[in-house]
């Protein structure tokens, strides 16, 4: 879908717009990462996109222009090898030497960021990350209906089918197995990918017990031993699932390139043995995440949200272990969600653009509890000015095995 003239269009227009108000001494960008050249293109390739200020753009890229042709309707693509290849092309065309380029910062190593300074050497780089970030982070109706049925399908593999399959005995390893399985045959696309630069992942994590509060170097409150430390993710084989243990799984969805976010506790046991400490947190975590839900609206700026959030919790019996026990607690209760799992905007410190109908958000609220675990729930919602649109299901209860 995203080969669409109309939406390609839409998307470059949007960030000229953007760059016109808040870069207008930048004649133009220069985008470098697969995922945003890909938003903007319609076809997924390693290279250079050029967005003037105004205009029509031109994709520069390393090999695969026939392929690229097919799926990108722009009109001008062309195969470089050298960043001088571009200043050639900006010759032949003519196209004055950019005095100001905004470029996606993130996007480049610093040893191909050097050798795009010598090339360009009477250009001014500024960044332009933010509004990149800020373009994608509005989701179109195309966008939308994609991660809504991508959000049914999430939420009917980890609530409706995995438990069928959810044992006593069971490794982490399993589980996570299990359940990549089943979001395969319903159509997952098999690739999880991420924005910050250097971060990875892959299906998610699982976690029983207290694995949940093992220490990370994950962006995230969700510990976990992982499957080696060098593949920290998924789960531990040598970790079983036994009577009276909470297991908590947070995964993501992929379809046609987009994501969808969800978390939720499981018990094994039965639901009269779930400890009162348990039961309360995983109750906590659903009210904040329906209360902040319902201000998921155009204009509510996410840092406030965040300070109430924080004023919610330090009201609480839950200061110590709220999103993440000890070193593993982070400083954000929801993010962005779309091509890449942590999109712009994120519910945290600083973030003080203001919401726009059709941005997609996932909130997580969880909590650690020393000696027993992680319990907490997530989930993906869409901006609407009746608040928060759930796309990934409901289900405010533990999942009981």
């Amino acid at each position: 879908m995203s080969n669409n003239n109309v939406e390609i269009t839409a998307r470059q227009d949007r960030f000229q717009k953007l760059l016109q108000e808040y870069a207008p001494e930048a004649d133009g960008a220069f985008i470098f990462s697969r995922l945003s050249i890909y938003y903007f293109t319609g076809t997924m390739n390693t290279g250079v996109l050029w967005i003037p200020k105004a205009g029509k753009s031109i994709l520069f890229i390393r090999r695969g222009e026939e392929r690229a042709t097919h799926e990108s309707t722009l009109e001008t693509i062309v195969t470089f090898n050298s960043y001088k290849n571009i200043l050639a092309t900006f010759t032949e065309k003519g196209i004055k030497v950019p005095a100001c380029i905004a470029a996606e910062m993130n996007g480049l190593s610093w040893s191909l960021s050097s050798r795009l300074s010598k090339s360009f050497p009477d250009t001014r780089f500024i960044a332009g990350d933010q509004l990149i970030a800020i373009t994608r982070a509005y989701k179109s109706e195309e966008e939308l209906q994609i991660m809504r049925k991508a959000g049914a399908k999430h939420h009917h593999c980890m609530n409706d089918l995995l438990p069928t399959y959810l044992h006593e005995g069971i490794s982490e390893l399993d589980v996570a197995h299990k359940l990549l399985d089943l979001y395969y045959q319903q159509g997952h696309n098999g690739i999880l990918r991420m924005e910050t630069f250097g971060e990875e992942l892959f299906a998610g994590l699982v976690s029983i017990g207290d694995s949940g509060n093992y220490p990370s170097a994950f962006n995230g409150p969700n510990g976990a031993h992982g499957i080696h430390p060098a593949v920290p993710y998924m789960g531990n084989k040598n970790i079983t699932w036994e009577k009276n243990t909470a297991m908590i799984i947070d995964n993501c969805f992929n379809l046609d390139g987009y994501h969808t976010d969800k978390t939720h506790t499981y018990w094994l046991g039965k639901k009269s043995d779930i400890p009162a400490i348990v039961q309360q947190a995983f109750d906590f975590c659903v009210e904040t995440q329906n209360y902040f839900a319902e201000q998921l609206k155009p204009g509510v700026i996410p840092a406030e949200l965040w300070d109430e959030c924080q004023q919610r919790v330090a009201a609480s019996q839950w200061t110590d272990g709220f999103m993440g026990l000890g070193r593993n607690k982070v400083s954000f209760l929801g993010h962005g969600i779309g091509l890449a799992i942590d999109e712009y905007p994120v519910i945290a410190k600083g973030f003080n653009q203001p919401f726009e109908e059709g941005m997609t958000m996932a909130l997580e609220p969880k909590i650690g509890i020393k000696g027993i675990g992680m319990v907490g729930i997530e989930n993906t919602f869409e901006v609407t000015a009746n608040g928060g649109k759930v796309l990934t299901g409901k289900n405010d209860e533990i999942i009981v095995i």
